[in-house]
């Protein structure tokens, strides 16, 4: 992590955002429970502790995506340690969204070494602000084998080059959250279906597409990159809630939050290039939707599919 923020461009401050900090290692100590290892009766002795700092938001929130990444990160520094035939990426993570984050303060992530096997590493993350748990993640890693291999087909929609960025909706518009998603945002998105900012549309399809990238080239590390993948995972996939109710995020009466994530990495990704990132809501139900995604890489290869729940309330005037 760097001190010196004041000019980092967006996709420098995000790779500067996840590149955490080792602190060192926290002992876990249990009491009521006769014997002296009583610590490993629930799984866990110790846990390695990271830091890293907050992206500046305009509502003072930590974004959740920013901390999935994180997590991410912490997650797959340990697992470089093992000693295997070859490299772990992540292949799924399950994470649940417990506080707000407080975007002026550093986020620490203690990361608990659960169980190295033959060819998978499974992690549990907690990260942790103000004493207290924002989010809590289990993920797994696994080297890569061979096996049985099939894949849903790409959606045939319009090209990036055919539609215009949110950078470009939003550029000019003297607004913070319009500026932020113009000028700050290190992923670029473009809607195949355009954005519910300040449109939903006239068609009440409870699905949609959008291509991202990233704003610039990322280093080639594919922790780095899935870890990035995950960040972007978090920006639209409550989007087709929204598109299905004629909702727009700037709806007054909308209450919105992430309460879980999970995501399953299937391919290796250069979020670099464009990934079509294809959503859909199957049930908005008790103040709560589900969105599905699959992300798709220009090529056609399926490269991850996502899973997320979220508070969806209209506050009635």
């Amino acid at each position: 992590m760097t001190d010196d923020l004041t000019a980092l461009p967006p996709l420098a401050d995000l790779i500067d955002v996840l590149t955490l900090r080792e602190l060192g290692t926290a002992h876990i100590s249990v009491t009521g429970i006769e014997g002296q290892d009583a610590a490993s009766s629930i799984g866990a002795t110790s846990a390695r502790v990271f830091e890293g700092r907050s992206q500046k938001m305009p509502h003072g929130r930590v974004f959740g995506g920013q901390v999935l990444a994180q997590c991410v990160m912490a997650a797959g520094l340990t697992v470089r340690d093992v000693v295997g035939d070859g490299p772990r990426p992540i292949h799924s993570l399950h994470g649940y969204f417990m506080r707000p984050g407080d975007d002026t303060l550093p986020i620490r992530f203690a990361v608990e070494e659960m169980r190295d096997g033959a060819s998978f590493s499974t992690r549990r993350v907690h990260a942790i602000q103000k004493g207290a748990p924002i989010m809590s993640m289990t993920c797994s890693f696994q080297e890569r084998a061979g096996g049985l291999d099939h894949q849903d087909p790409m959606p045939e929609v319009p090209g990036p080059d055919e539609l215009r960025s949110l950078s470009d909706v939003f550029g000019g518009i003297d607004h913070p959250g319009a500026k932020h998603i113009a000028e700050s945002r290190p992923i670029e998105q473009r809607h195949v279906e355009g954005s519910v900012f300040l449109d939903a549309g006239t068609e009440r399809v409870a699905e949609q597409h959008v291509w991202m990238r990233a704003i610039g080239e990322l280093p080639d590390d594919q922790l780095l990159h899935s870890a990035v993948l995950a960040y972007a995972s978090d920006y639209t996939l409550l989007e087709p809630i929204l598109r299905r109710h004629g909702v727009v995020w700037t709806d007054p009466r909308l209450r919105a939050a992430s309460l879980d994530h999970s995501m399953w990495f299937h391919r290796d990704v250069d979020i670099s290039d464009w990934v079509l990132y294809a959503q859909q809501s199957p049930s908005a139900i008790s103040g709560r939707g589900l969105g599905i995604g699959q992300m798709f890489a220009q090529d056609g290869r399926l490269v991850a599919t996502t899973a997320q729940e979220g508070m969806i309330r209209l506050k009635e005037s």
